[in-house]
């Protein structure tokens, strides 16, 4: 019995393309990608999300934690200087789709000054976040740890809060910070903070119209608890050290958790970007010694575009649960 074949009239078994949804094998492996990625991301923001509904009520407040602005030191900026890092990045998108129809059209020229400015757009993201950084880990104000790992801070009569300099009474100390070369078995420590603990309380004690206040929120007016001034004490008998800054132990704006998933996702986002500027200079290169435009396509620019606009996708998902939410 003979095996019969189905031919088409072309005479070949099968005629399919080798396109499927007419992308090329390279865009369906970026989308492919971009697909896994999104899923880590989410994980990640779920998590956050997660803890971030479970001390809802303790949770550090974006407004108080991201005041700073470059060349405008004291001044209280909440969140506009993320609002331009987001909007830069955001731009640069538009940059990068400008390139990409540029590179349907075949010109070389426009190309290359839109990959120019989606490279630059990028760089200035990368340095605005180092900053921000930077204000976040070194701190704004000071803090106070309590035995049970709580966060209080200082604040004058009418609810600001006030650094820890400011108040803090000097005393005698010969305490040093030990270093490799003096310390136990070559063993270093951080920077010593610029107050010490005794004389934060004895600055206290000594400016009656100080209060402090908890990492408690008051969910009807999203303001932190103040203490009454004879209640003080009681928090202040209990405390442990002087908190300057965030890191992954400790965290003057209140939860550490807060610090520990900051610096984890922004981080996590922030290598996506550097990566994707560094595929960009590339591309842009090959832009201008024309390999693109011997091959007759610029489809290598649209494919790092579809890399770069999920860069972009995912700081507006990130920038709403840190700093909006």
């Amino acid at each position: 019995m003979e095996a019969t074949i189905a031919t088409n009239p072309n005479g070949k078994n099968w005629s399919g393309g080798n396109k499927p949804l007419d992308a090329s094998y390279g865009k369906m492996m970026m989308w492919f990608f971009i697909l896994s990625d999104a899923l880590t991301f989410s994980g990640f923001l779920g998590a956050y999300g997660l803890m971030r509904f479970k001390f809802n009520d303790s949770w550090p407040i974006a407004d108080e934690v991201f005041t700073h602005f470059p060349f405008l030191h004291g001044v209280h900026a909440p969140m506009y200087y993320v609002a331009i890092m987001t909007f830069i990045l955001i731009f640069s998108s538009v940059t990068m789709v400008l390139a990409v129809d540029a590179g349907h059209q075949m010109n070389k020229k426009r190309v290359s000054f839109y990959m120019l400015l989606t490279i630059v757009g990028g760089l200035i993201f990368l340095g605005s976040q180092a900053w921000e950084w930077k204000n976040f880990i070194n701190g704004s104000y000071g803090a106070i740890q309590l035995n049970d790992g709580k966060i209080i801070q200082f604040v004058d009569a009418s609810g600001h809060q006030v650094m820890l300099e400011s108040f803090a009474k000097p005393l005698p100390s010969d305490r040093e910070q030990h270093t490799k070369s003096k310390g136990l078995w070559f063993v270093k420590e951080s920077a010593l903070p610029a107050v010490t603990l005794n004389e934060v309380l004895e600055g206290f004690e000594a400016h009656p119209e100080l209060r402090i206040r908890t990492e408690k929120i008051n969910l009807e007016t999203k303001e932190k608890t103040i203490i009454a001034r004879e209640n003080a004490m009681g928090y202040l008998n209990n405390a442990k050290a002087v908190v300057m800054g965030a890191n992954l132990k400790v965290n003057e704006y209140g939860k550490t958790l807060f610090a520990d998933f900051f610096f984890f996702i922004t981080g996590f986002h922030g290598f996506h970007v550097f990566t994707g500027v560094m595929i960009n200079i590339i591309i842009f290169f090959n832009v201008i010694v024309g390999t693109y435009e011997r091959r007759g396509h610029y489809e290598m620019v649209e494919k790092v575009g579809l890399y770069w606009h999920f860069v972009d996708l995912v700081w507006v998902f990130v920038f709403t649960f840190f700093y909006l939410v």
